[in-house]
């Protein structure tokens, strides 16, 4: 059986990703690494709920710690509306490196499975680490059961997160509001 390290972003999102590679046969060896995820509190609870949910379904977990606040703004500061792609590379690229030294024989990540991240850019970075690291790269389209997945996630009352989980995700689900806030106070003449 292929030895797989299965990047997590949290457990909500690896419901579905690990009940179909387990139906394929395959048992994920789950990798935490996400310096992308802020503040600080949401980072803890996504990381703490993956691990309790491993746990409860005997899911082997390595986590690799990096609340990486300082370094991930650092590095997308310059172009905000960029920031997936580095997003995606500096964590696949952990996670490539990560298999190759633990001597694993393919991974994945778990972003596979939401409709709201670009599936090509993904798989394109991952399969130019994969060539890097010498470690092969397993391709899934898990998007069909993202539904079903978050069902079960909030029917297990695992924490489900509201954005992707960097800052500017997170100010991005808001903006409506904040145009809202911006028109309401510029309508009120300072005292």
């Amino acid at each position: 059986m292929e030895r797989l390290l299965l990047h997590t972003c949290c457990a909500p999102c690896s419901v579905y990703c690990v009940s179909s590679l387990r139906s394929e046969g395959l048992e994920p060896v789950s990798f935490w690494f996400n310096p992308n995820i802020h503040p600080y509190q949401e980072y803890k609870a996504r990381r703490d709920t993956l691990v309790d949910y491993a746990a409860s379904i005997r899911m082997e977990l390595i986590v690799r710690e990096d609340y990486g606040l300082r370094g991930f703004v650092q590095a997308v500061a310059g172009d905000i509306p960029g920031r997936c792609a580095h997003c995606y590379a500096c964590r696949l690229e952990e996670t490539a490196r990560s298999a190759a030294e633990l001597g694993f024989d393919c991974f994945s990540t778990t972003l596979l499975v939401s409709p709201y991240q670009d599936h090509d850019a993904i798989r394109r970075r991952a399969e130019d680490l994969a060539e890097r690291y010498g470690v092969s790269f397993l391709y899934r389209d898990f998007r069909p059961g993202f539904r079903q997945g978050q069902a079960e996630a909030r029917s297990l009352g695992l924490y489900l997160q509201k954005y992707c989980g960097c800052v500017f995700s997170e100010e991005e689900r808001y903006a409506k509001q904040i145009q809202r806030d911006r028109e309401r106070f510029a309508a009120t003449p300072p005292r």
